[in-house]
This record gives structure tokens, sequence and C-alpha cells, in this order.
């Protein structure tokens, strides 16, 4: 099967999803997602933007099976999610490395867990350590690693298990600028070698633009999606792309939306 044939396969959907809570100081139901009806293809890397507190991180706590819906259905390879799952593997804004651990063993612990420790998986290991640019640091512990290092084992991590679906929850926002930059650019020479459906958290517009197929636009709460934007950007990427007006032009789009969303909340 070609590249295009596998994009043409619905990876993910989300049908009629809400996600409700109740709060604990008031007692009164929250609706954190409402009505959330969108399709993902296989291969492709999606990005979600929006306003502070309009359900990014819950959509994608639902997509890992971390939360139940209130309503509707989220499927992943036509199978409806019902809790966490091996088909699936996150990545956190903070590396959340076993301080006690090596670098390989790290990156090996999600198979550990698995219970699938053997020479192929260890040799799989040790070929995602070398895709992230870690090739002689798989016994260093993570407080010989910088920011950007950790981030790189936590991605070797999730490779790792051969998840089907990648999801990522604002990976580098710990990070500096220019580390932050770097590892945008990282992110997508991986996943050109991977090509893992990817959903990937951020409240970077220029970040979600940069690495994405699609971009996701959630609303102000309850949130929902208020538009979709294809990055008809070709790909490989240099990080130069950011300077285009094709690409500022897609940050002034999206930021337009998000702003008249914010002022829906009272952030104006």
């Amino acid at each position: 099967m070609n590249g295009t044939q596998l994009k043409n396969n619905v990876k993910l959907s989300s049908k009629y999803l809400d996600v409700t809570y109740i709060n604990n100081k008031t007692g009164t139901e929250v609706i954190a997602l409402q009505n959330i009806n969108l399709d993902i293809k296989e291969g492709e890397f999606i990005c979600i933007v929006g306003p502070s507190g309009c359900g990014k991180t819950t959509f994608l706590n639902t997509v890992a099976g971390l939360l139940k819906p209130s309503r509707g259905t989220i499927s992943l390879d036509n199978q409806e999610v019902d809790g966490p799952g091996k088909d699936r593997a996150m990545v956190f804004q903070t590396p959340s490395l076993f301080p006690w651990r090596t670098v390989m063993a790290n990156v090996l612990y999600g198979i550990e867990v698995q219970k699938r420790v053997s020479n192929e998986t260890k040799k799989k290991a040790q070929d995602y350590i070398s895709m992230v640019g870690l090739k002689g640091y798989e016994h260093h512990y993570p407080h010989e690693l910088s920011g950007g290092m950790q981030q790189r084992v936590n991605l070797a991590r999730a490779l790792t298990v051969d998840p089907s679906l990648l999801l990522l929850d604002e990976p580098f926002s710990a990070l500096d600028a220019q580390t932050r930059e770097f590892m945008q650019e990282e992110l997508l020479r991986i996943w050109s070698e991977t090509k893992k459906t990817s959903l990937f958290i951020t409240h970077q517009i220029d970040e979600a633009i940069y690495l994405a197929d699609r971009v996701f636009v959630f609303g102000a709460r309850p949130g929902r999606v208020v538009d979709i934007v294809d990055i008809n950007i070709p790909r490989p990427r240099d990080l130069n792309i950011k300077r285009d007006p094709k690409f500022l032009h897609l940050i002034d789009h999206i930021w337009s939306i998000i702003e008249k969303e914010s002022a829906k909340q009272g952030f104006q």
C-alpha cells in the first residue's frame, strides 16, 4: 500500500463527542467538549490549537482513554476506544523519566510493562535511540541530559512500543525558544521516517503550522471544532519557511479565529 492510499484511510474518528465533568467546588456540571466530529487519516500529522481552557488536552486524554465520553464515540482503527491501550502512546509536557534508569532502560520501560522484551524489541529501542539523535548516550542517566535530550528519550520510548497513534501534549512547552525550534525540526525528521499518525497539542500557532498537515482550531468552552485549516506547504519543511508570506498569512488566519473565540471567554 502506497502513502497516498494510507492517507485515504481513516485512522481516528470522533463522532458527536461530548465530555462533561462536575466542578468539585461548585458542584455544577461543566461541558468541556461539545459535539466534536472529526476524522484523522492514516499517516497524518494533526495539530490542535485554541484558546486556553478550550478542551485541547481533554480531547487528547479522551483519545488516550483516560477520560470517558459523556456522549458520542471515539474510534481508532474502527474499534471504539473504551480505555487506555497499547495502540496509543503519549508524549507529555515533561519527560517523566525514571531518574534511576539509564536512557536505554527508560526507552524499554513501555515494552517491559507490556511484557514484550526480546532481542528484537531491544534492537528496535536502539534504533529509535539512534533516530532521535542519542546514539552514545544509552548508558547515561536523565540528570546527565539537557531538557531537549530528555524529551528525545521520551519520544523514543513512545515510538519503541510501536503505537498505532502517537499523542503529544505540548511536548516542547518547557524548552527554551531555540531548543524548541530545533526539536520541531527534529520531530518532523523523525515523523518523516516513521510516518506514525500523530496528534499534537500546542498553544503555539507557528509550531502547529510548521508541523501539521492540518490544524484543527478549537473554539471557546465548550470546546468544539470551529475551523480546519489545510497546511498546503510542501514537505520537507525547513525552519526558514516560518518567514514565508504564505506561512505568515496562515498565522494571521488562525490567530484571528482564536482572538474571536478568546473574546467570548473574556480574555480581551
